[in-house]
């Protein structure tokens, strides 16, 4: 059964819980492919350690949620909303798409507007941030087409392949993102 939090045309976004734990749910987080823009491949995964990660992934200053395919009910990635903080009004996203078969089909854009939204108008923050490599086009170009900006640039923040690439910081206000 799934537990909705938040909804929209193509996909259910609900709380990440000890039924997403699943051999296919580590193996993205252990993919290559899947993890090359994000921190999820410096350890392996096992089904212990992903449980153990979900169990802390829902307080007051994080929520993370599945992403769910609505047509094939689908875990299909997931998306936290994390680092909130109430005193200054700000929060920081990101995202995984587990499931390549998903890629490349605006469910990144889907989610992503979702959670912008649940900041601004349930969480009542004034800002929201995310990050991205230098060499991930497609996350940038899905958080330009979310109106975000690009504010700034981590020089060297992630090593990758033996080499230091550079970390592009993303932003929108709550002002922007209702004038959208």
């Amino acid at each position: 059964m799934i537990n909705k939090f938040l909804e929209s045309t193509n996909i259910i976004m609900e709380p990440l819980d000890e039924k997403h734990i699943t051999e296919e749910y580590c193996s993205w987080l252990n993919n290559e492919e899947v993890v090359k823009y994000n921190s999820h491949g410096i350890f392996p995964h096992t089904l212990k350690s992903t449980k153990e990660y979900v169990e802390s992934s829902q307080n007051r200053s994080q929520i993370t949620l599945a992403i769910i395919d609505k047509k094939s009910k689908l875990h299909i990635g997931n998306i936290a909303i994390y680092k909130i903080d109430f005193i200054n009004s700000n929060a920081d996203i990101s995202i995984i798409i587990g499931n390549k078969d998903f890629w490349g089909k605006g469910v990144g854009f889907e989610a992503f507007s979702l959670a912008i939204s649940h900041c601004f108008n349930k969480l009542n923050l004034h800002r929201v941030t995310a990050g991205t490599a230098s060499d991930n086009i497609a996350m940038q170009k899905t958080l330009e087409k979310l109106s975000m900006k690009r504010e700034g640039t981590l020089k060297d923040a992630m090593q990758r392949e033996n080499k230091y690439i550079d970390i592009y910081l993303f932003a929108i206000l709550k002002n922007e993102f209702i004038k959208k």
